[in-house]
């Protein structure tokens, strides 16, 4: 981004605040490169001398848009936009000093916002499918990103804080660090909308909570958060910063010494002459939640015991471990080689070669997770060691076996201090992220996030549509929210039970009722031992084909099929459908995923038939059905209800 400042007979380049003797500046979202919403009456704003006069020239208007700043030096104009076109230059002029943004676009701009699923990259941590053609082949002048960088703050902040100085272009050098949910979306959109010009703004993090993106006013309805929001009431980060550092000292101390693995600071359970032979096996990789510590939050051990062979005596090693839930600090034979604190970067860490031998060596692992999943997890063929730097070397694999004793059951703890960077705060995110933003033009937002709020979906059912609400009212209009479905996850149970993912998914479904919403079903895409789906082209497609009918107008099948009731015929139940054309089954055979539930309310597999734009349901062990199910499960991979544009049904439950 160039930001030109002519100040008499000298150019300096300089960013929102940042030097005190400037005297006019905008905010970090107005930049070179950018995109604004065509069309429109779109605000432009930012600071100048207290009581300035100032103007604002688009290249396409006549006359300039003028104010005068207040006796703070804040000032807004609104200016009106033509149809989507560029590339145009915006200047402001204020007290004198005069700034020029450049090939600015007119199109359509997209907020993108949401948790991991959303964040997640093309390449980086993602690696999506097939993501170094889709990053080589990323050459869209007209798609613009702009990278909100993750901020939290207890107090509404006035502007953001952005990666690259701004808007960039998409290209192959831009691309592969933005998210790739919103760039297939845009992608999609700027094919199918005439290659108009597309903005996409991606302001996202991973592992976050929908409160953390609520406004604390809105927040305030629902009694939930009282206690959460009357202890940041006030507060500044720094306040909250000192009260932590003095609780979470204590905290640590008392966590230390809770782990049988270490003593006095020292990792006794990374020495490699320990003996494991009693520790339980788990075969990796794996969210240990699967694999017999469900429910368990805290500290596990993990031990690798590997046979190398004599060349590999002495020489420099790459350890890598994929992906780790949250947080690790690794050992090879009892010495440190690498530790991460974030649960979606792949691990590589360097091994001294004076730390290997020939034969047995150890690899430790000391995981800690304090909610969600916890792990080794990811790809198998990025768990390995190999020479450092060799290509020809034949990697050894890690993906087998593993030792693991759990150290620390955080039940067995005291809480931990929340600290003041804790995104999972009530509000901070919108005060850092969203605020900022309020009240650039936009054409609507795309949302990916769920996950963490999963085990409170009852609680989703009023949080979602409240944050619908919330950023509306900051907006001032009822601009189209499109979301995705949360995608299948953890392993499918062998009988129908209770699901947590399948009750957070019928709060989504039951969000449809707020009105310019749209869900894109994504249960067909999602990966039993990954949160973290790779096919993000269909995620992203599906939401725009959701923008291209409700929002632009083209006549499309835009939605998977949606429950919208049923009836009793007997020992059937009859279920109807919206956005039901051509039923069936996506793989061509039975229809599967159904179940169905007499008075004494246990479920039973179901056979089901498409007749029309109906189903059928029934079992032959339940005469009188009054319950129905479709795809209640966290994976429910197995269920292949779709429509004529293979888009897959929502799960739904229903009860007479």
């Amino acid at each position: 981004m160039k930001r030109v400042f002519f100040f008499s007979c000298f150019v300096s380049l300089c960013l929102f605040s940042a030097y005190t003797e400037v005297k006019a500046a905008l905010p970090a979202l107005f930049s070179d490169n950018m995109v604004l919403q065509q069309q429109s009456d779109v605000p432009v704003w930012g600071t100048a001398k207290p009581n300035a006069s100032v103007s604002v020239l688009p290249s396409w208007a006549e006359k300039p848009s003028t104010t005068l700043a207040d006796a703070a030096g804040s000032w807004k104009v609104t200016i009106a936009t033509p149809a989507a076109g560029g590339p145009h230059t915006l200047a402001i002029a204020a007290a004198g000093d005069t700034l020029t943004l450049r090939n600015v676009m007119l199109g359509e701009v997209w907020l993108c916002s949401g948790q991991s699923n959303m964040e997640m990259p093309l390449a980086g941590w993602g690696q999506v499918n097939n993501y170094e053609q889709e990053i080589a082949n990323a050459q869209y002048p007209n798609i613009r990103l702009l990278q909100v960088e993750r901020q939290a703050n207890v107090q509404p902040q006035p502007d953001l804080k952005v990666q690259g100085g701004g808007w960039q272009v998409c290209s192959p050098a831009t691309v592969a660090e933005f998210s790739a949910t919103a760039y297939f979306f845009g992608r999609n959109l700027h094919q199918s909308l005439d290659s108009i010009p597309i903005g996409l703004i991606n302001a996202s993090w991973g592992g976050t909570v929908a409160e953390a993106w609520t406004s604390a006013e809105s927040l305030e309805s629902m009694p939930d958060f009282a206690e959460a929001l009357a202890a940041l009431k006030g507060k500044t980060n720094e306040e909250l910063q000192e009260h932590y550092r003095k609780a979470n000292e204590e905290w640590l101390r008392r966590f230390t010494l809770a782990d049988g693995g270490m003593r006095d600071g020292k990792p006794l359970w990374a020495d490699p002459e320990l003996d494991d032979s009693r520790w339980d096996s788990m075969t990796l990789p794996a969210l240990w939640e699967n694999e017999g510590l469900d429910g368990i939050d805290g500290v596990v051990w993990f031990r690798c015991t590997i046979n190398l062979p004599d060349g590999w005596e002495g020489k420099d090693l790459e350890l890598s471990l994929a992906q780790i839930d949250d947080e690790d600090v690794t050992y090879f034979n009892g010495e440190q080689v690498g530790a991460t604190g974030s649960y979606n970067r792949l691990r590589k860490y360097a091994v001294s070669g004076k730390l290997v031998k020939a034969g047995k060596n150890v690899v430790a692992v000391r995981v800690m997770d304090t909610g969600g999943g916890g792990g080794l997890y990811g790809e198998a063929a990025n768990i390995y060691l190999k020479p450092a730097g060799s290509e020809e070397a034949q990697p050894v694999s890690l993906a087998q076996a593993w030792k693991y004793k759990l150290a620390v059951d955080m039940r067995n703890v005291p809480p931990k201090p929340q600290s003041p960077d804790n995104p999972n705060r009530p509000s901070v995110l919108y005060n850092a992220m969203l605020h900022p933003l309020v009240p650039f033009t936009i054409r609507g937002a795309i949302w990916y996030q769920g996950e963490a709020n999963a085990d409170r979906a009852q609680q989703y059912r009023e949080l979602f549509p409240l944050l619908i609400s919330d950023w509306r009212k900051h907006w001032g209009y009822e601009f189209p929210f499109y979301f995705v479905q949360l995608a299948s996850f953890l392993g499918s149970p062998s009988e129908p039970t209770v699901s947590s993912w399948a009750a957070l998914r019928e709060a989504q479904l039951g969000t449809l009722r707020v009105p310019s919403t749209g869900m894109a079903v994504t249960i067909d895409v999602g990966e039993m031992r990954d949160i973290h789906p790779k096919n993000k082209q269909d995620v992203g497609a599906r939401l725009a084909l959701l923008a291209r009918a409700n929002t632009y107008g083209e006549q499309i099948l835009c939605s998977g099929p949606l429950y919208s009731g049923y009836k009793l015929e007997g020992s059937r139940i009859r279920i109807s459908f919206t956005h039901a054309d051509g039923l069936k089954a996506r793989d061509g055979g039975k229809l599967k995923g159904f179940t169905v539930a007499g008075a004494d309310g246990k479920y039973y597999e179901a056979e089901a038939a498409v007749e029309g734009s109906e189903v059928v349901v029934w079992s032959p062990q339940v005469a009188l059905p009054v319950e129905v199910r479709y795809a209640w499960a966290d994976c429910p991979i197995s269920a292949n209800l779709c429509n004529a544009a293979n888009l897959p049904a929502s799960p739904f439950r229903a009860k007479k």
